[in-house]
Parts: C-alpha cells; structure tokens; sequence
C-alpha cells in the first residue's frame, strides 16, 4: 500500500467518523439524560440549557441538538460518497452520488421547469435533512421532525423563496395576484398565502409525530396484555413481553421508515410546486424584454 491509497483511507476514515460520532455523541447524550420512565412515556423534546436574551430566553433543546448533529452526519456523507470523485477512476459510491444527483435533478426539471434547475441541490438537501431526522427515531433519539418549530422553521424558509420569486414581477404585480381570479376573492387568497407554511409545518409535524405516539401506545398495550395472558408463567417467563415481538417492529418499519421518508418527498414536493406555480414565468420574461428593448433604445 503506498502512501497515497493510505492518505485517501485516512480522509475516508475523517468522514466516516463525520458521519458516525454525531450519532454516537447524540445516543451518549440520551442515556446519560434520560432516567429510564415506567409506562407510557410521550413527551417533547428535552431542554438541555437556557441561554439568557434580551427580549426572550432562547433554550437549547433536543431538537436543535439533534438537529446539527443530522446536519454534520449529512455533511460527512456527502463528502465521503464525492471523495476521489475527480481521479478518474469511479468507485461503487462515486456512482451512488452520481445517481442521487440524476434523480434529483430530474425530479427539478419535472416539476420546476428549465428555469429552477439550480435548485436540485436545495432540494437535495430539505430530503436528506427530513428522512435522516425521522429516522433518527430507529435509534431510540427524538426526531426533529416531530418538533413543529424546527419544521415550522423550514416552512417559513420556503414561504420565503415563495415570496421571493413572486416578487420577480415586481410588488404591484405581486398585490394584483391577490385579486385573481376576480377581484372579491382577495380575502380568501391573502388567507390562502398566510395558510401556505402553516400547512406544511403541521402536515409534516402531525404524521411523524402521530406516528411515534401510535408507536408507544401499542408497544406499551401490548406489554400490559402480555402480562395479563401470560403473567401465570414462573420466573421471568410472566414478566416477558411475548406480545411485544413483531408488531412493533412492523409498525416501526412502516412509521419510522416508510412514513418518515414519505413526509420527506411530500416536503420537497410541495417546495418544488409552490416556488415554481408561485413565479409568473410568463410576465417575467415579458418584463426582461421590455428592459432589454427600453436599455437598446
């Protein structure tokens, strides 16, 4: 082995430990946090620390914790699937990278049009961010996803872009969209734009979070009922959960799996419609050309 392969392992070995350690310090930091509860347990995220504010204190929670932690971890996986990318010789995770890019982008150019085709890297990045901080909940660590601030804080990110984009036209075009299509629907339209990041946070925030609340309650029946069925064994027989193996494992399959990488899409999805069906594309290239002509005269 020569000094170069040895020096590209290193740097492999740098992100995966990027990738591993925030999950390992975020499980370390949960066992040692957390006294373990009888019964049924459902509670928000925990408050690690206050720091003092002007107006209000900002407290430290899980969530936030959690949160840069699945950033880091997802910063450490990009840069390990992109290692030695450039060498000329592709690597099976060369080929993976190349293939989330090609579906992602296609997925942009689908539904966004020509015009957003820079945006499949944001759009990249709300994917990994929402499916990894669902499935942090396999691990026993609370998901991100089921604090509705940290969801209502994407949310409120992309009413921005909305906003942004609808502003290409300029402010009265902007005001005069909320008269269409006839005037007297202005009310209902305004409502219906204040209503746009609502939405989202909440349909998000409710399926993770009512998914791990089934989760706890059916574990937590099916313990109860184990024990009525079977508390007449000698020993630790009467105290095993015989119940409890199997169906929450489906569950957990279907709500931490399944639905979380399902609420991910929807959220990425409904970005791509919202920014794309928000731009007046048509009034836009209008408007360029109008300066183009007034700037050559």
């Amino acid at each position: 082995m020569n000094h170069k392969s040895r020096g590209f392992m290193a740097i492999d070995m740098a992100y995966i430990c990027m990738m591993v350690l925030p999950l390992l310090l975020l499980i370390t930091l949960k066992v040692l946090t957390n006294a373990p509860a009888g019964g049924i347990d459902i509670a928000g995220a925990d408050i690690y620390f206050t720091l003092p504010m002007p107006i209000q204190n900002l407290p430290i929670t899980e969530s936030q914790v959690n949160s840069l932690c699945v950033l880091i971890t997802i910063l450490g996986l990009c840069l390990f699937l992109t290692h030695g990318i450039t060498s000329g010789k592709l690597l099976i995770r060369h080929h993976v990278a190349e293939w989330i890019v090609e579906k992602v982008q296609a997925m942009v150019d689908d539904n966004m049009g020509k015009y957003f085709s820079g945006f499949a890297p944001f759009v990249t990045s709300i994917l990994a961010l929402s499916a990894l901080s669902s499935l942090l909940s396999l691990l026993g660590l609370y998901p991100p996803t089921s604090d509705v601030n940290i969801v209502g804080g994407w949310a409120l990110f992309v009413f921005a872009l909305i906003t942004y984009y609808k502003f290409k036209c300029g402010p009265v075009q902007y005001m005069k969209s909320f008269g269409e299509p006839v005037p007297f629907l202005a009310p209902l339209n305004i409502i219906s734009e204040v209503a746009t990041p609502i939405s989202m946070a909440f349909r998000h925030y409710g399926n993770v979070l009512s998914g791990s609340v089934i989760s706890v309650l059916v574990a937590t029946g099916l313990q109860g009922l184990s024990k009525v069925l079977f508390g007449f064994l000698p020993g630790f027989l009467g105290e095993f959960p015989f119940l409890q193996i199997g169906l929450p494992a489906i569950l957990s399959i279907y709500f931490d799996i399944f639905s979380g990488m399902l609420q991910a899409y929807i959220f990425a999805m409904l970005t791509m419609l919202y920014v794309a069906s928000g731009f007046p594309a048509d009034l836009y290239e209008k408007r360029q050309l109008k300066k183009k002509l007034v700037g050559g005269n």
